[in-house]
């Protein structure tokens, strides 16, 4: 069991090729998120995280909802690549969005005051578990994903288009698709500098 979650989080890599191609069923899809939202640890047990789920053409409307975004910040002479980028997230099957609700977050603050500067922290600590735990979740199904932070540019128009609650604060966007392309050698820093055990 160890072996097969650690094969797992190695397996877990960025995918920006992606397909429209169906993998598993939606359904598969919901059942995997409903169990990282509710299993993922948080602190204080907060469980401050919250998911919204765009397949079809709510997922294609995020993503030129984002481009048109951008286009109006990027030079007209510059956006091809942009423009690029956004069209391959849009060819994905769906696009999970990361939030944390910051009402939460707020009462805790005012019920730990000792603690009240480390909760957004911890947030974001619990945000990063949940999004590791659906990304790796996805790749075992059979698709590729890769973690976007458009936020805060297209956060109002996020809100108002998929009826958002005003406190969830977006945190990254996650398009998954089925594989269309194999992801670049990942290089590793030698584990020497980076761990230190004493025994």
């Amino acid at each position: 069991m160890a072996k097969a979650f650690l094969k797992s989080i190695e397996d877990r890599r960025t995918y920006y090729g992606i397909s429209k191609e169906a993998v598993v069923s939606d359904e598969r899809i919901q059942e995997i998120i409903e169990h990282a939202v509710k299993h993922t640890p948080s602190s204080f047990n907060s469980q401050s995280a919250r998911v919204v789920v765009l397949l079809g053409e709510n997922h294609d409307k995020l993503w030129s909802l984002t481009k048109e975004t951008l286009r109006k910040m990027v030079p007209a002479e510059k956006f091809a690549p942009t423009e690029e980028k956004m069209n391959a997230f849009g060819s994905g099957y769906g696009t999970v969005l990361f939030f944390e609700d910051q009402k939460v977050i707020e009462g805790l603050q005012e019920t730990f005051a000792a603690y009240a500067d480390n909760f957004p922290i911890w947030s974001h600590h619990s945000s990063g578990m949940l999004q590791l735990v659906i990304w790796t979740a996805l790749e075992n199904e059979g698709f590729g994903a890769s973690l976007q932070h458009y936020n805060p540019l297209i956060d109002e128009e996020v809100k108002q288009e998929w009826n958002v609650p005003e406190s969830w604060n977006l945190i990254a966007q996650m398009p998954f698709g089925k594989p269309a392309a194999v992801p670049g050698e990942k290089e590793f820093q030698p584990l020497e500098d980076r761990v230190k055990i004493f025994k």
